[in-house]
């Protein structure tokens, strides 16, 4: 099995201490979510996107994924989230395992989250969403607690 549960990239908690992400909706980065197959490999070294294992282009999916829509930044008692507005790739025939969070607007395009779906997940001909947890203390995808 290629994806081994959801985690952000160590790379990237330097990064956050080096301002290189901008989360904010106004002014900030463009963060995009890429889709792999089962026989993509990524662990917490992993620093940055790349086209190995992505799923084919289909429909509105293209190579490099979708940009995101952030949430801006806040806080919740002691710890400070993130998230991103729900992402739909229309008219695909996709089977993806997982994704990639990266920063686009950044050198390298710097690796952020890797999401496990846990199993593969598909569609044909139709919508392939991404559904982001509550943007809340709890459940928001990126939280520094």
């Amino acid at each position: 099995m290629a994806f081994t549960g959801n985690f952000m990239a160590t790379s990237f908690k330097q990064q956050v201490l080096e301002a290189v992400h901008d989360f904010r909706l106004t002014g900030g980065d463009t963060f995009k979510l890429a889709l792999y197959d089962n026989n993509a490999s990524f662990t917490a070294a992993t620093t940055a996107y790349t086209a190995t294992d992505e799923v084919g282009n289909s429909g509105s999916y293209a190579a490099g994924g979708g940009a995101l829509t952030n949430v801006t930044p806040t806080t919740s008692s002691t710890t400070a989230f993130t998230d991103f507005a729900d992402l739909t790739f229309t008219s695909a025939t996709i089977t993806a395992r997982g994704a990639l969070i990266y920063n686009d607007t950044a050198a390298g395009d710097p690796a952020v989250v890797v999401l496990d779906f846990g199993s593969d997940k598909a569609s044909t001909a139709g919508d392939f969403q991404i559904v982001f947890p509550t943007a809340d203390a709890s459940n928001a995808i990126i939280r520094i607690a």
